[in-house]
């Protein structure tokens, strides 16, 4: 089967990481899959990199004629079976194109991100009409869908992101490469977090419970992990000046790392104190690792964390609950271990990527027969 994903994102991030993630495990199963993104863009250069077969586009969300011929001309050269996009944006020009191309094949929608505005306006009806199904990553998703979008319930199925538990696999990982990187002793606990440096993400909360933990622990090493988003080197910048501001020394701000698992291994504790989340990719890769994680109880995350069990929650931005529930773990490392193990055995049954894999190829297949 030949499909055509599109993510035309200039971005990089959870979206642009799991859209290669499935691509290629999509290969792996024997399926063809080109990609359809932005020129030069991160996600151009990540692909390339894979050696993946690309089709650059200069356009990227909205109406852009150009772009939206050269998509018709793909979908007339190709003999795809389906097209499946990350981002409703790049419906302005798949569902033209489609259109041009006298196409009626399957348009899949993955959900990644939720909206504030509502799109049920006529050219919007025109857009969503089209799409054969809209795949929601999370529960705020789907409700965020059927509030936003003229999608009706029997169009939209909830289909978590994925994570890969061979390759997050704590039996594989090096936990003392990172530590022995950056000098952390064996007795040291590391308190770490990973996220790109965007407002929202919770550095600020993480920073704060940093500072009170450090006066009272002296056996602590907290880590940072993550670049700044595009446009947000501001941003980025204030958070390693409030670091200074607030007396923190024993802290590491480690920039964009590729060895993940490597990071996690080093962690004792993971921190997820994201404000607002579509779905917590960062969270189930940690949980996959055995890490004992705390998350702030907002969207997204209650998809995935059951608190007590797999996860501690603390109150959305409220860093003395975070440094409550992360004294538990400090004090506790049994604790630690239980809650850790617990969060792999859920990961394993909901979130492995081979099961989420199984349940897009059923719907591909359906689509298909029906068709």
């Amino acid at each position: 089967m030949k499909i055509l994903y599109s993510c035309l994102s200039r971005s990089w991030g959870g979206m642009e990481m799991i859209t290669l993630i499935f691509i290629r495990k999509l290969i792996e199963r024997k399926y063809q899959v080109e990609l359809l993104c932005v020129k030069e863009s991160r996600m151009h250069i990540e692909a390339n990199n894979l050696g993946l077969i690309i089709h650059p586009v200069k356009a990227s969300g909205y109406f852009h004629p150009a772009a939206i011929f050269k998509i018709a001309s793909l979908i007339k050269k190709n003999n795809y079976k389906l097209v499946h996009t990350q981002a409703s944006k790049d419906l302005w020009l798949l569902v033209p194109a489609l259109k041009i191309a006298s196409s009626k094949i399957p348009l899949f929608l993955t959900k990644q991100m939720g909206s504030f505005i509502v799109k049920k306006d006529f050219l919007h009806r025109f857009l969503y009409r089209r799409v054969t199904k809209a795949f929601a990553i999370s529960t705020v998703i789907k409700n965020n869908l059927l509030e936003t979008t003229p999608l009706q319930a029997n169009k939209i199925e909830l289909l978590y992101n994925a994570v890969d538990v061979k390759k997050f696999d704590p039996e594989k990982a090096d936990r003392n490469k990172v530590r022995k990187e950056f000098n952390i002793a064996e007795d040291e606990i590391v308190i770490g977090m990973i996220a790109r440096f965007s407002p929202g993400k919770g550095h600020e909360e993480f920073l704060q419970s940093a500072r009170t933990l450090s006066s009272k622990h002296k056996n602590l090493k907290f880590i940072v992990v993550g670049e700044a988003s595009r446009g947000e080197d501001e941003y980025a910048n204030s958070i390693k000046n409030l670091a200074d501001k607030l007396g923190i020394t024993n802290i590491i701000f480690a920039g964009f790392r590729s060895d993940t698992p490597d990071v996690l291994s080093a962690f004792d504790i993971f921190i997820f104190p994201s404000h607002a989340e579509a779905f917590g990719i960062a969270l189930i890769e940690a949980m996959a690792m055995e890490r004992a994680s705390i998350c702030a109880n907002a969207d997204g995350v209650l998809d995935i964390a059951v608190d007590g069990q797999t996860n501690l929650l603390f109150q959305n931005k409220n860093a003395e609950d975070l440094v409550s529930k992360t004294e538990l773990l400090i004090n506790d490392g049994n604790k630690r271990l239980q809650v850790g193990k617990a969060a792999r055995e859920r990961v394993l049954k909901v979130f492995d990527l081979e099961i989420i894999t199984d349940k897009t190829i059923e719907f591909y297949n359906k689509s298909l027969n029906n068709n």
